[in-house]
């Protein structure tokens, strides 16, 4: 599916990073940055831009093919990994801070993924994400139709159990990022640190 998405000259969730990152990036510690299906890159090559050393990884060799080209026309360098996040090895204690933005994964699926998210972050860590919240079904501007890929603050409290949340809302907002995420839309925004 990603593939054939991805398989047209035009950035289909366009060039510039997503609003929560580009307006809470400062969170994250200096250092590796892992960055979970970041799709064609917008998000990797702000935070390259921002002096990050960032890994993208994404199960779209297309996709990464265009992060690539995004980082090379802003002069910076990403590393790409072409993998399913959810077979991905991330490692122990090795990254400052790992995003998934809008990183739509049935819940089995992601409860196995936040585990490794858990243990790879280093002490001090932290995990940003933005994903749609279960009401994004009535609004219908991204995010497809499954409501279990969807999530909330109480999931997120809850399967991300070993990381303090300095920031974890459910808004309403105007998601505008390229032609699939486009109107107003219903997310959850957190900022985890992880405590040990």
């Amino acid at each position: 599916m990603w593939d054939k998405r991805y398989s047209t000259d035009v950035y289909v969730y366009g060039t510039q990073p997503n609003d929560f990152l580009s307006s809470t990036w400062s969170a994250l510690p200096k250092g590796k940055i892992l960055s979970l299906a970041e799709g064609e890159g917008r998000n990797a090559v702000f935070l390259a831009r921002q002096g990050y050393a960032v890994t993208a990884v994404d199960s779209s060799s297309i996709g990464l093919s265009k992060a690539q080209k995004l980082a090379e026309a802003h002069g910076v360098v990403i590393e790409c990994v072409h993998a399913d996040v959810t077979e991905f090895a991330f490692g122990e204690h090795c990254w400052d801070g790992i995003i998934a933005i809008f990183c739509p994964l049935p819940s089995a699926l992601r409860a196995d993924v936040y585990q490794k998210v858990e243990s790879s972050l280093r002490t001090g860590g932290v995990f940003l994400t933005e994903a749609y919240t279960p009401r994004q079904i009535e609004y219908g501007t991204g995010g497809g139709n499954c409501i279990d890929t969807m999530q909330s603050k109480e999931l997120l409290a809850r399967e991300l159990k070993n990381l303090h949340f300095s920031h974890l809302v459910e808004v309403e907002r105007e998601v505008i990022e390229g032609m699939y995420h486009t109107g107003m839309a219903s997310v959850v925004q957190a900022i985890g640190h992880r405590k040990i």
